[in-house]
């Protein structure tokens, strides 16, 4: 059975930071892009970063970019998000997925997601 476990959400204050992790068992996500996404009550879910396969390309929502970083671990099948300068804006419900090609902005095209894990920015 293949999962995707995000962990590592909380409450902190706008400027603070945070890491996510996703790990996933079940399969081997060398051969999977990975990708984040946030849904805020209320709102669609939207893509936040993405990662290829390989670890050697990378992609990131305008709003997050220079502030998040999203990377890797083949070896461990876990995928980090690196949420730095936080801002009550990005609360939310963040998710992880994975695509068995290329990372794409669209929710609807990943493969496999976790169950979500809550971040919340207080100001």
């Amino acid at each position: 059975q293949v999962q995707l476990v995000e962990s590592g959400g909380g409450l902190v204050q706008a400027g603070g930071s945070l890491r996510l992790s996703c790990a996933a068992s079940g399969r081997t996500f060398s051969n999977y892009a990975r990708g984040w996404f946030r849904q805020a009550p209320g709102k669609e879910r939207e893509f936040v970063a993405g990662i290829s396969r390989s670890g050697d390309s990378t992609r990131f929502a305008d709003s997050v970019k220079g502030r998040f970083t999203i990377s890797r671990d083949n070896a461990k099948n876990t995928v980090y998000l690196q949420m730095n300068s936080l801002k009550p804006e990005d609360t939310a419900v963040y998710y992880c997925a994975a695509r068995h090609t290329g990372v794409t902005l669209y929710a609807s095209l990943y493969d496999y997601w976790g169950q979500g894990t809550q971040v919340t920015v207080s100001s």
